[in-house]
């Protein structure tokens, strides 16, 4: 997984990470606004995030689906979509993005 990730200060608010504490199908009905979609990172605790559509179309973040492709196929353990990567280099990589 070999991206460059150079300054990434800008852009963090399009990314939006789901409260704890809220009952899931409350978070997967109300938190998920138009032109977002959800996915879980990370080791191995998974956070979920919302995500801007328009990440679809970026080439680093086909990246991360053919990554979670690889590992989960289309059988994703937490029932949403899954990226198989440390929470921190998605967080750094979506930053990017904006």
């Amino acid at each position: 997984m070999a991206f460059g990730l150079p300054g990434f200060v800008q852009g963090k608010k399009a990314l939006r990470r789901s409260p704890s504490g809220i009952k899931e199908a409350d978070l997967k009905s109300k938190t998920i606004p138009k032109g977002y979609f959800a996915v879980y990172v990370g080791e191995e605790q998974k956070k979920r995030y919302v995500v801007p559509l328009s990440y679809l179309n970026e080439p680093a973040f086909q990246e991360l689906l053919s990554m979670a492709e690889e590992v989960f196929g289309y059988e994703h353990p937490t029932g949403g979509l899954t990226i198989p990567c440390r929470e921190d280099i998605f967080i750094d990589l979506t930053s990017q993005l904006n």
